[in-house]
């Protein structure tokens, strides 16, 4: 299985927040044996988003969209997705349950606080709906493409409930080295072409070593890469 995320921000493109969404997701699908195709991080305007989870969504097995949930007017995000496959916004029973439970457990600590419900618990006609179970936002699944909020802590609660649906089959081995990086090019090149591996090298300067990653699908294939190298390469640790 393989998978793309698209994270959806202005303050991710000025540089104002960090984007601790995308490395949490692709360690979480890593995990889980999928291997993540593309990151892309797009404006908060409806015509980019929709086109880059159409292309997407025809590519790769799964999309995951974070951002852009909300009433804010630069949250357009659900109305991107449902522009994507051609579908209308509608208000979703099950969403606007969860929209009112969660405005009925906040009430008291913001008496003023004003929401259009139908609004928020407007999600594309033909998806399913996502609860999520620290913030106010609905996510939604329409075939292929999870969207999911923006907020990390709602993210990752959200994407709690769908985690099980994401499984992939490659798997991944790590050794770790002092040997300067340069000089292993040849051994990992070849590592690569003899086995058809996947293979990179990453240095951790405060640990003083290289961590080398090998993964694949095949695990016979895979066992053997890292038999090779050990035999080749000198270890840490």
């Amino acid at each position: 299985m393989n998978a793309t995320l698209l994270t959806v921000g202005d303050e991710l493109l000025d540089g104002d927040t960090t984007n601790t969404n995308a490395r949490w997701l692709a360690a979480e699908l890593a995990e889980r044996g999928v291997t993540t195709e593309r990151v892309l991080t797009v404006p908060d305007e409806t015509d980019v988003i929709a086109e880059a989870t159409r292309r997407y969504s025809e590519r790769f097995d799964a999309v995951v969209v974070t951002g852009g949930l909300g009433g804010t007017p630069d949250d357009v995000t659900m109305d991107s997705v449902a522009a994507a496959f051609d579908r209308e916004l509608v208000e979703n029973d099950l969403a606007r349950a969860d929209v009112e439970r969660h405005l009925e457990a906040i009430a008291d600590d913001y008496p003023e606080l004003n929401v259009d419900v139908a609004a928020e618990a407007a999600i594309p006609a033909g998806s399913r709906p996502l609860r999520n179970p620290v913030g106010l936002s609905p996510g939604c699944v329409l075939e292929n493409v999870y969207v999911l909020p923006g907020i990390p802590s709602e993210m990752k609660g959200m994407f709690e409930r769908v985690a099980d649906e994401f499984d992939g089959d490659v798997d991944s081995r790590y050794l770790y080295t002092e040997e300067p990086e340069a000089s292993l090019i040849e051994r990992l090149n070849e590592v690569r072409e003899r086995f058809g591996v996947r293979v990179g090298c990453y240095p951790d300067r405060e640990a003083g070593h290289n961590r080398l990653k090998i993964s694949d699908s095949d695990g016979e294939a895979l066992a053997a890469a890292e038999a090779w190298l050990r035999d080749r390469v000198v270890l840490s640790g």
